[in-house]
């Protein structure tokens, strides 16, 4: 039942249910003793390094954590140097804000790199950490030098999402919204919601400002409908597309060998457009 509900609140992710099927690796995002905080623009961010090398920021979902990813740390921090950080109201970043958005989250994560005195990274983003990865390279250019988003999705209706999970959501919303004071918990998991019933908002023209190279990843059973994921691919002017067969939404996870190997075929090599010829070959 716990997983249900996990589900439930974070559609877009599946962090914790996919947790509850991965193998534990010897290295445990999250648990690290040397964790560290940064204070900024009003809640204390916790994050955790590993490695060294060019720098990588990797992003989760919503409901998820940095936890998301134990199946990419100990790959990509043998050749990165690997930031993880709970966002904004997630694990032990603590937000006691009423709202709550991406584009707030976005900026929450260039300030992070300028805290860490870091000029640009590569991107890996997860679900709403797609949403989020898309938001930096829109709004924060410079910080981005090339990004990946898996389960992205522009906007929150059923032409992005299919609906049935949005059913799911909406009557826990409706409940919430029924009740009279709230309590801390409730707070929490009404702005959690708000994400994901009635945000993003980004139109496909505004894709046009992610500048950098970036790779578009979904799944071909995801939650995010196959035709957004492409639209989002056709609207990014340096874009390459890669669809997982049988797949859902938890690409990370299912695919984690090839997954790993192939996001970081594409941070190593230089962008390449194809030209009419090209596309023969």
């Amino acid at each position: 039942m716990r997983y249900i509900l996990i589900y439930c609140l974070q559609f877009l992710s599946l962090a914790a249910l996919c947790q509850a099927v991965a193998t534990s690796p010897a290295i445990s995002p999250g648990n690290s003793k040397t964790g560290k905080f940064y204070s900024m623009r009003g809640f204390r961010m916790y994050t955790e390094t590993y490695g060294t090398g060019q720098p990588l920021l990797i992003i989760h979902g919503n409901g998820g954590s940095m936890k998301d990813f134990q199946n990419q740390v100990p790959y990509f921090m043998k050749k990165y140097r690997v930031i993880l950080a709970d966002s904004r109201a997630h694990g032990r970043s603590v937000d006691t804000g009423d709202s709550l958005s991406y584009e707030q989250m976005a900026d929450d994560f260039a300030v992070l790199l300028d805290s860490m005195h870091i000029d640009s990274a590569h991107v890996l983003g997860w679900s709403d950490g797609g949403i989020n990865g898309l938001l930096l390279a829109m709004r924060h250019p410079e910080k981005v030098k090339k990004l990946a988003v898996t389960g992205a999705n522009l906007w929150p209706d059923s032409t992005a999402v299919y609906p049935d999970i949005i059913r799911i959501i909406e009557p826990m919303n409706d409940s919430l919204n029924k009740k009279g004071e709230l309590s801390k918990q409730d707070k929490h998991l009404k702005k959690l919601f708000h994400l994901l019933l009635d945000e993003p908002h980004i139109a496909l023209t505004d894709l046009v400002k992610v500048k950098c190279p970036t790779l578009v990843i979904g799944g071909d059973h995801d939650v995010i409908r196959e035709e957004h994921t492409m639209a989002i691919y056709q609207h990014i002017p340096k874009a390459y597309l890669w669809i997982l067969p049988n797949s859902g939404h938890s690409t990370p996870v299912r695919y984690k060998e090839v997954f790993n190997t192939t996001v970081d075929d594409f941070f190593k090599k230089n962008y390449e457009s194809y030209t009419p010829q090209k596309r023969f070959y």
